[in-house]
């Protein structure tokens, strides 16, 4: 399979949007796009299903569009179910129609060859079975099992009809059908976009493995680094592709950035001498040959342009903290917390300074804990206390807190009514409000927006706890960015929710683990806490597999082993073959070591000498690992 756009541009009227696009999808390459909010990346992902929105762009090439293999793509664009009366489960499952319909016939096969011998019979069943096993059939129910259960729905909610479900359940409903439907070409926009960090998870490690193409577009920073290969950014509505992950990228960018600026400046500089020696001697009889072979030189060269900027206009902040809070900020014991009755039981204890994360799964109680520290709801049971001189700023992600019906201005003139006109707009201007922007109405503003001004007015305060609920929400990557390097040189106190794993291990020092009926504190950050739960998962998968192992039939156990058998002597043969080339290759060089012409130059030895140990070292380790995977093939031969 491969998708090509070359040199394509999209338009809206007479502004161009993207005004040259070349991109290219491979079978199996996972991509992301990325840029500024507002850059183009949402307009991209729709071109590249409709083919209509594409015109020439400002490109040398021809425009064209190029689809080999016909490939199915999908894409969550609206929410559409034929029938809101089925229940969820009947809607995931006609995903599996094809596979279910196989698994039937199977059924049907093996009964008839249970009074019958017929070799038709047994070829159709035996058939059958491949083609089941090729469409993953022994693990589809797993699969969608997991899946259901990752999004964060029970085994009730499987039994629901689809009409009984909220807007943004569907959503998700719609979501894992996309995903199990497994197209040719995935296009995801924001994925992990109200989805709890479990969830995310999965999600991951799902399109990690995903067998076919996936395009997507976030400002998930851990969520790119660990899934795509690929990465083309949107930038002056032109798109440059990277190779590797986010991280990749960006060491990329900024390393052609600055060959670019050096070569540019190299090159100025070299024309300003050129042309300073024709000027000087253009005039003189004797120079002027000399004076016009310096134009011609400067005419023949190729041109470097001036490097583009890096876009990283976003918003800042220089604030202090009016009033430093004793040593112990905060103190929970069996806090009770929830709206029509208690849903967890939160004791924990906060100190000076500490950056503590609140992680878990949605509708589990983490911003009810905000909520109640504030004094937004009232506490069930349980107690908590402040210490002294404990000032708080509380970040909403509703944005409950902000008069609709202000402008920007007046929002921040009513809550600092001390401010002068240029100080107000002093401060909205480090928060990316300018110009006329500071007269629009709270009610017009977009989510990113509004965060902004919300962030303005809470920084401005002087707070020296900071009580903040999903604060990266509508930001992108660079706003992200400039949010940790806020929070990062902030000296006071902090409690945040977020499912932004990258920001969380940036950011928390500790951390308050949510999950159903159970909070538990850690202390450490997000990287740390992953790698001990990875160790508990493994042991406990370690346990369930060996119980697995032992409740085989004898007829499963025999399958099993004798396909395990396969896999270690196939991965024997292939490290056999290795070993093999890289003795060839070690008996060439020692053939080369002998030559009479290398004999004599001690650089060429001592090159050859060090690729000898480098194949020594290789073919060691190929043999150990040949010993342990024969030693494994002995222990399943004595099973």
């Amino acid at each position: 399979m491969n998708y090509k756009i070359i040199n394509g541009s999209v338009s809206f009227g007479a502004d161009t949007i993207l005004e040259e696009i070349n991109l290219e999808i491979k079978d199996k390459d996972k991509i992301a796009i990325v840029g500024r909010n507002g850059a183009g990346k949402s307009t991209l992902l729709n071109s590249i299903i409709n083919n209509n929105m594409l015109e020439e762009g400002i490109g040398e090439e021809k425009f064209n569009i190029y689809k080999q293999g016909n490939p199915n793509i999908g894409y969550l664009k609206q929410i559409n179910f034929e029938n809101s009366n089925l229940t969820m489960l009947e809607e995931i499952l006609k995903v599996y129609e094809n596979i279910i319909k196989l698994e039937e016939k199977i059924s049907e096969l093996a009964n008839k060859l249970q009074t019958s011998s017929d070799e038709y019979l047994i070829k159709q069943y035996t058939n059958s079975l491949e083609k089941f096993e090729m469409l993953d059939g022994y693990t589809y129910k797993k699969e969608y099992e997991i899946a259901i259960k990752k999004f964060g729905f029970s085994e009730e909610d499987k039994k629901k009809k689809i009409n009984e479900f909220s807007g943004g359940q569907k959503t998700k409903i719609a979501f894992l059908k996309l995903l199990l439907s497994k197209p040719d070409i995935l296009l995801l926009d924001e994925p992990t976009n109200h989805l709890d960090i479990t969830a995310i998870e999965w999600l991951e490690n799902y399109l990690k493995n995903y067998p076919k193409a996936v395009v997507i577009v976030s400002h998930d920073r851990m969520f790119l680094d660990r899934i795509v290969n690929k990465v083309y950014e949107i930038e002056y509505g032109k798109l440059t592709e990277y190779t590797g992950n986010y991280s990749e990228f960006e060491k990329q960018k900024r390393n052609n950035y600055e060959k670019q600026l050096k070569d540019y400046e190299y090159q100025q500089a070299e024309i300003k001498r050129l042309k300073a020696i024709a000027d000087r001697f253009r005039y003189k009889p004797t120079k002027a040959k000399m004076a016009l072979s310096k134009l011609k030189k400067i005419e023949q060269m190729v041109i470097i342009e001036e490097p583009n900027k890096y876009n990283l206009k976003t918003f800042h902040a220089n604030f202090n903290i009016e009033v430093e809070s004793g040593k112990m900020v905060l103190t929970a014991k069996n806090l009770e917390i929830g709206y029509d009755k208690p849903i967890q039981n939160v004791t924990f204890e906060l100190y000076k300074g500490q950056k503590l994360g609140i992680i878990g799964e949605n509708g589990i109680g983490k911003s009810t804990l905000l909520k109640t520290l504030n004094g937004n709801i009232q506490k069930f049971g349980g107690e908590f206390e402040y210490g002294y001189h404990v000032v708080k700023g509380y970040f909403d992600q509703q944005m409950e807190f902000l008069n609709i019906e202000n402008t920007v201005f007046d929002e921040i003139s009513n809550t600092f009514p001390n401010l002068t006109t240029t100080q107000i707009r002093n401060i909205l201007g480090s928060f990316l409000f300018s110009g006329d922007e500071v007269f629009k109405k709270i009610k017009v503003l977009s989510g990113g927006e509004k965060g902004r001004l919300q962030l303005c007015k809470i920084l401005k305060q002087g707070p020296n706890l900071l009580l903040l609920d999903e604060p990266t929400n509508h930001m992108d990557i660079v706003g992200k960015e400039s949010l940790e390097n806020i929070l990062k040189e902030y000296k006071g106190t902090l409690i945040f929710v977020s499912h932004d794993r990258y920001f969380v291990n940036k950011i928390a020092d500790s951390l308050l683990i949510f999950e159903k009926n159970k909070v538990t504190y850690f202390n450490g950050n997000y990287e740390e806490y992953t790698r001990k739960r990875m160790e508990q998962e493994e042991k406990i998968n370690d346990q369930i597999n060996k119980k697995e192992t032992t409740n085989f039939t004898k007829k499963e156990n025999s399958y099993f082993l004798n396909k395990e058998k396969s896999k270690i002597k196939n991965k024997i043969s292939k490290i056999e073959r290795e070993i093999e080339q890289k003795e060839s290759e070690k008996n060439q060089i020692e053939k080369q070591m002998q030559d009479e012409e290398n004999c004599t130059d001690y650089l060429k030895l001592k090159e050859l000498q060090e690729n000898l140990q480098k194949l020594n070292e290789e073919i060691e380790n190929k043999m150990e690992e040949w010993e342990s995977l024969n030693c494994e093939l002995v222990e399943l031969e004595n099973k």
